[in-house]
């Protein structure tokens, strides 16, 4: 019996010393068994409009300005290439309006 509660005071100090990336990510796993794709979609959906309701064009704008910069900056003449290769190669459901 006394073995057992050493094992148990181990375990609450282990515990204690959990850091922050660690209980977020047994947080994280705890939920994701507990919850499907629609669940997360819909949390991000309700995400995605609470920021649109608290922030400007101008947030938008700069997190944008941002993101291409540090795309630019990761990715070489070779990438743009590529999605504008893809990008004029795809089917337009406007199609027709263009000719």
């Amino acid at each position: 019996m006394a073995r057992d509660n050493n094992n148990n005071n181990e375990n609450n100090e282990n515990r204690d010393k959990m850091g922050p990336a660690e209980a977020g990510r047994m947080g994280g796993e705890a939920t994701s068994e507990n919850h499907d794709k629609e669940f997360y979609q819909e949390i991000g959906k309700k995400g995605g409009e609470a920021t649109s309701e608290s922030h400007g064009e101008e947030f938008y704008e700069e997190i944008g300005k941002k993101g291409g910069e540090a795309t630019s900056e990761s990715h070489g003449e070779e990438f743009y290439e590529e999605i504008g290769r893809k990008g004029g190669n795809a089917p337009h459901e406007n199609n027709d309006d263009n000719q």
